[in-house]
């Protein structure tokens, strides 16, 4: 039997070539047969949880507090996987971040995945992997999801957009209306890793520059810091528009100037 024939038993014939088996296709995104498989193949056994398992049309989950802190993105990157991460990783990490950005405790993530048809279901595998172990080191459950196909040709492999929801701890109140005169602005680690690393990996640069994307789930580090007493006023992950335009935002929610020295943020030689 050739890899593209059809596979016919007792008149009936399966519209799947043998040889796609392997990929995403639409009968993936019909809602019936093939989309429950998928789930249940690639996504049930490395997010499960209860609420997942359930499968019903929401996860039901526990609050632990009267606030909430609630977040989503939608995560579009080229190439699907980088130095130092991938569009699996920076869907985890990127929403988890929104949520801890208001010194809530991320607690449950939703992730939709628009898939190309011709998707190989390996990638996708490692992607769904990816944020496993982002979740994990994130210390949050994906409780409920979605999955969509599209025609070939009109997307880039897959987008995944995640919600987050995250609960405030009683007497915080952090926000970029909250920077007042006198603040300190403090960066947690250098800046332009993951856009060079993404740059890098597209060959944009013309020159070869070895630097990893630092995408990683920030929740834990803004804990500890508030557990320390700190006197947090704004927090903020920059991602789109880097230090400068997440600087100027917080200056006009808050009426404030924010005087800083160039010389003193960090840049990596690489990326310098």
């Amino acid at each position: 039997m050739e890899d593209n024939q059809n596979l016919s038993i007792q008149g009936a014939v399966c519209p799947v070539p043998l040889a796609h088996r392997e990929k995403i296709v639409m009968g993936h995104g019909s809602g019936g047969k093939m989309s429950h498989d998928l789930v249940a193949r690639q996504f049930l056994p490395p997010f499960d949880n209860p609420a997942l398992r359930a499968g019903d049309d929401a996860g039901v989950v526990a609050s632990i507090g009267d606030r909430l802190a609630i977040s989503t993105d939608s995560h579009v990157v080229w190439p699907l996987f980088f130095p130092g991460g991938d569009i699996g990783r920076l869907a985890v990490c990127g929403t988890v971040n929104d949520v801890a950005m208001m010194g809530a405790a991320p607690q449950y993530l939703t992730a939709g995945f628009i898939l190309e048809e011709g998707l190989d279901l390996d990638l996708l595998q490692r992607v769904v992997e990816s944020m496993r172990f982002a979740a994990v080191e994130a210390g949050v459950q994906i409780v409920a999801g979605d999955t969509k196909v599209v025609q070939k040709g009109k997307a880039d492999g897959l987008y995944i957009n995640t919600t987050g929801v995250g609960f405030v701890p009683e007497g915080v109140a952090i926000g970029g209306a909250q920077a007042r005169p006198g603040d300190a602005v403090l960066l947690s680690g250098s800046i332009g890793d993951h856009g060079v690393a993404v740059l890098g990996a597209r060959g944009e640069l013309g020159f070869t520059a070895e630097v990893a994307s630092d995408v990683a789930p920030l929740n834990h580090l803004i804990a500890s810091m508030l557990a320390a007493g700190a006197n947090i006023h704004v927090l903020r992950d920059p991602t789109r528009g880097g230090v400068a335009a997440t600087l100027n935002e917080i200056a006009r929610k808050a009426g404030v100037a924010i005087v800083i020295d160039e010389q003193s943020i960090r840049v990596k030689p690489a990326i310098a």
